[in-house]
């Protein structure tokens, strides 16, 4: 059984689910995907543990400091080549930005081989069912393209420079443009 509440922040309504012990998703509002990994109903239940530990990291989170990621029982649903994408979005530093080509670089070795396309970790990146804690955000194009983020643009800028990421140097995606 999955259980779900929700969390007013400064981007917006957060909707966390868990299951009994660990948190299987966080979702903006009108985020793409949204619930999208969980397969069976969520039941609205505010006094779960999980929850109030969520909520204390992402009240630090929006504070600016800089809770550790590890600090949370995290269980996101999928298969084993998102597990692999999304376990490396947990290594990105707070404040700082990766490209979908690393992380893909980060994916072919893991994996032994010669390489891995950026599509195919953007797919992963974008079903990340734990948005904010297991940073999706920080996940920018090669050239500073600000595209992918299942959560909004918008959002995205705003998380970053929370973090203090110099936002100047990246740069909103025309209509239509790739990875």
């Amino acid at each position: 059984m999955y259980y779900a509440t929700t969390y007013k922040s400064p981007v917006g309504t957060i909707t966390m689910a868990c299951d009994e012990h660990n948190l299987v998703g966080l979702w903006n509002e009108e985020q793409k995907y949204f619930g999208g990994s969980i397969a069976q109903q969520m039941t609205q239940k505010e006094n779960m543990p999980i929850f109030d530990v969520a909520k204390k990291w992402l009240e630090a989170y929006f504070a600016g400091k800089k809770p550790v990621i590890s600090e949370l029982p995290l269980a996101p649903i999928g298969g084993k080549f998102r597990q692999m994408v999304w376990s490396i979005l947990c290594e990105i530093p707070y404040g700082e930005v990766i490209t979908y080509g690393e992380i893909a670089k980060k994916v072919a070795f893991k994996m032994k081989k010669s390489n891995m396309a950026s599509q195919a970790i953007g797919g992963a990146v974008g079903h990340n069912p734990i948005s904010i804690m297991i940073p999706c955000h920080r996940v920018v194009g090669s050239n500073g393209n600000l595209t992918g983020y299942a959560g909004g643009i918008q959002t995205k800028i705003k998380l970053l420079e929370l973090e203090g990421v110099d936002v100047s140097r990246l740069f909103v995606p025309k209509k239509g443009s790739a990875i």
